[in-house]
């Protein structure tokens, strides 16, 4: 016998899931993390200054997908702490740039045992995880893509 509403089962959705796999290594960030005094974003917008070095709160904003309603609290926090200065452009008004200091730099140092111990508890060999990284990935692009190209209907 055919379930009608066969698609609507938990069990055949992806998204719940993913849901699920992304709550849970958040979750797991904590303990490192909190070792740190950081939280699981403020530790995103730190990596991404690592890789980035001086950049504007826009550019985050745009590269994480963060809201500037979120980013600005977190980058007062950060800058609370130490480990970002900000100063608004001279330029724009509008436009404020964002820059480690020597404590941000610092804190990169100790920030590099938390992949391994993220790798250690999530239990999945380095293939394993790139595959993963690569379909995560494309389904972000084609998602992407696909509001760009105005085909998505959701408002």
């Amino acid at each position: 016998m055919s379930d009608r509403y066969e698609s609507l089962r938990l069990r055949n959705q992806l998204c719940f899931p993913v849901y699920l796999c992304a709550k849970e290594i958040v979750n797991r960030y904590a303990k490192p993390l909190g070792e740190l005094d950081l939280s699981y974003t403020q530790y995103v917008i730190m990596m991404f200054l690592w890789e980035n070095g001086e950049t504007t709160a826009k550019h985050i904003s745009d590269a994480l997908l963060l809201d500037q309603s979120t980013l600005t609290p977190l980058l007062r926090k950060l800058e609370a702490k130490g480990y970002i200065a900000r100063e608004r452009c001279t330029d724009d008004e509008r436009c404020v740039r964002i820059t480690l200091t020597e404590a941000g730099r610092k804190l990169e140092e100790r920030a590099l045992s938390v992949p391994e111990q993220m790798r250690c508890c999530i239990g999945i060999e380095r293939e394993e995880a790139e595959a993963l990284l690569a379909v995560i990935m494309k389904i972000i692009k084609n998602i992407r893509s696909e509001q760009e190209n105005g085909s998505d209907q959701s408002n």
